[in-house]
């Protein structure tokens, strides 16, 4: 049985990778999902990719304006949201001395400010009982060399899914973090020894699949997960656990 019938998905920066194969996996599934991304060419390829059931809305989540227009669409054409998946981000690697003002402000503004707006311009349409998912990074565990930044700007959402959960529970409304590992997305293109070098760091031995995100994503946004909140699940291979 299909796991999101008639349920309505939003999920931000969809246009590639994890978050793609997550729209692609929630239609799949049953639901109705809107996607954003900031250039209208790939968000016409993904909605083709995607095929039915989606609706693509132009748009930067470091864009208060932006998104009051993704959740205008949103009341438009359905009246409400069941799942909101914030994973719109962005990272740059640099060590601590050659780290700019631009890009810490780049991070901190998609990543920390994007979701935080993401999440309470939806609230006005979250349905009771509906799931919000946050897509984090295991760099907030693992001090990793070159992604302070990033990692910082990613540790934020650890701390609204917990003081969140608590100010939506009387609503049923649940609020987790999924924190991926190396995942073979387009950073990997052309990489295959980076790809090995990443995978000689994993338990499992090899970096992950985007389908491997979206299950765990499936899972976050249906029923299956009724008793979980304000937890951060790392989908890693075991890179940041051992």
């Amino acid at each position: 049985m299909k796991k999101l019938v008639n349920k309505v998905a939003v999920i931000t920066g969809a246009t590639s990778g994890m978050a793609l194969a997550t729209a692609k996996l929630f239609v799949a599934e049953g639901a109705h999902v809107f996607i954003t991304g900031r250039r209208q060419k790939e968000l016409d390829e993904a909605v083709a990719a995607i095929g039915s059931n989606v609706t693509g809305v132009v748009g930067d989540s470091a864009n208060l304006a932006d998104l009051d227009r993704l959740f205008e669409t949103v009341k438009a054409e359905k009246g409400h949201i069941d799942v909101l998946y914030a994973s719109a981000g962005m990272g740059e690697f640099a060590p601590l001395g050659q780290v700019t003002e631009e890009s810490f402000d780049k991070m901190f503004d998609l990543n920390a400010k994007g979701t935080f707006f993401t999440i309470q311009k939806a609230l006005p349409l979250l349905r009771d009982n509906g799931s919000i998912i946050m897509t984090g990074t295991i760099a907030t565990i693992k001090g990793m060399e070159n992604l302070s930044v990033y990692g910082a700007s990613k540790a934020g959402l650890l701390v609204y899914a917990k003081v969140w959960t608590n100010e939506l529970k009387a609503r049923g409304i649940r609020v987790n973090v999924l924190s991926p590992g190396p995942i073979d997305t387009s950073v990997f293109v052309g990489r295959e020894d980076m790809k090995t070098f990443m995978a000689s760091h994993i338990p499992m031995g090899r970096i992950g699949r985007p389908e491997e995100i979206a299950t765990t994503a499936l899972f976050l946004a249906s029923n299956d997960s009724s008793f979980i909140t304000g937890s951060e699940i790392c989908v890693d291979g075991g890179m940041a656990q051992v």
